[in-house]
Formats: C-alpha cells, structure tokens, sequence
C-alpha cells in the first residue's frame, strides 16, 4: 500500500451517512471512493433475480463466485454505476427486497472471503476512502485512520425511509425501523466478520451532523495522523 497516498476506512451500520461522507470525503481529498456494501448488495439483487434460496448459503456461495461485479464511472464525482458481468444492476440493488436479504448474504463466510480479496485489490495502491461494516477490522486493518459512525436508530431509520419515498418505494416507517434492527442483530452477529468497530477506530455520531459537518471532522482526524 502506497505511504504517499491516504487510505481511510469508513464503517458503521445501515443509513449512518457512510455512502454520502464517503462520496464527499474522497471528492475533498482527491481519492477513490468505494462502497463496499454494493458488492455485497449485487450478489444479493443477483440472487433474487436467480429465485435463489437465500438461505442456501452453498448455492449464492457458489453465485457470488461466478459473478464479476465491478464499480464503473467517475468515483470522485459520484457518478458509479453497478455492474453484475455486463448488466447494470445500479437501481435494483436498492429495492427493499435486497435490503431484507443482503445481511444474511454478507453474512456467509465464502461470499466474505471473495468480496474481501477484490477490495484489498483495490486500495492496495493507496489514495482511497472505502466504506462499510469490516473494513478497519478485517479487509485492511492497517489503514492510517479508520472512523466508525454511529447513529440513533430513530434517526437512521428516517433517513432509509426518506431514500425509499424518494424511489417511490416506501413503506411504514415501523417496519422499516424494524428492517433496521433485524440487520444490525445480523451484521453485529454474524460469525464471519462481524459488524464492529475496529479498536483503534475513531467513532463519530452523525445523529445530529450534516454530512459536510462529518467530513470536515475526518479532514481534521486525518490531519492528526499525517
């Protein structure tokens, strides 16, 4: 990994403001952004789209290693598309019924192990912000600074829901509260690299913030490091 370029992992759980601080973050330093979470989520959208058994864990096991996901499009300005082989699968992958069944996928060790060693891949040249529920703790845990956001519940759950409204998708503001705790007991229990934070992570509560207000605080923690 290169010294000369920062590398800087974002984890947390669902609708904390990683993707948005990510995005804005990599844009302020001038480095690569990737989420995580999309690649996860593309096995999943795969899988259903299979009628696959999402509790077959050898059979999406065998899918998520037959696939070739990529991230396409210019990453510092936001503009990426999501590509399963060659079909773009950028809007499906955000469909609730990916959101019910994506920590259980991500939650199989083989998949793990698969996403784990493209995304090391990627960052080994440095000058990236990557994001999402293992990076500071098991895909590069030698990053220089890894920030581990929090948020309330009540208030992530608002934010989801406003992302499902704004795709016409919405559903009760309970269930999706409910959603919400189902995967953070599945992310956070999980055998295979549990949602947690990293011990040297430094955690920030977005609860209150602005995603501007986040970013300039990881600029300052980076700062501290360099």
């Amino acid at each position: 990994m290169s010294e000369s370029e920062p590398v800087i992992t974002i984890d947390g759980p669902a609708a904390v403001g990683k993707t948005v601080v990510g995005k804005l973050l990599a844009e302020r330093m001038g480095c690569l952004f990737v989420d995580t979470g999309v690649m996860y989520r593309a096995v999943t959208a795969a899988a259903i789209e299979e009628n696959m058994d999402i509790a077959d864990e050898d059979a999406v096991t065998r899918l998520a290693k037959s696939i070739g996901i990529s991230i396409v499009g210019d990453a510092v300005a936001g503009i990426q598309r999501v590509m399963v082989d060659d079909k773009d699968v950028t809007d499906k992958i955000r469909s609730q019924s990916v959101d019910r069944n994506v920590s259980v996928v991500a939650s199989y060790a083989s998949v793990r192990d698969a996403m784990v060693a493209q995304q090391r891949e990627m960052a080994s040249e440095g000058g990236m912000v990557m994001v999402g529920r293992d990076i500071g703790t098991v895909v590069l845990p030698d990053a220089k600074l890894k920030i581990y956001l929090t948020a309330s519940l009540q208030a992530r759950a608002k934010r989801r829901q406003a992302e499902l409204e704004d795709r016409h998708s919405g559903g009760a503001f309970e269930a999706t509260m409910e959603d919400m705790e189902r995967r953070d007991r599945i992310d956070s229990e999980r055998e295979h690299s549990p949602m947690k934070p990293a011990l040297d992570a430094i955690p920030v509560d977005t609860s209150h913030l602005t995603a501007e207000q986040v970013v300039e605080r990881i600029v300052e923690l980076w700062r501290t490091v360099i």
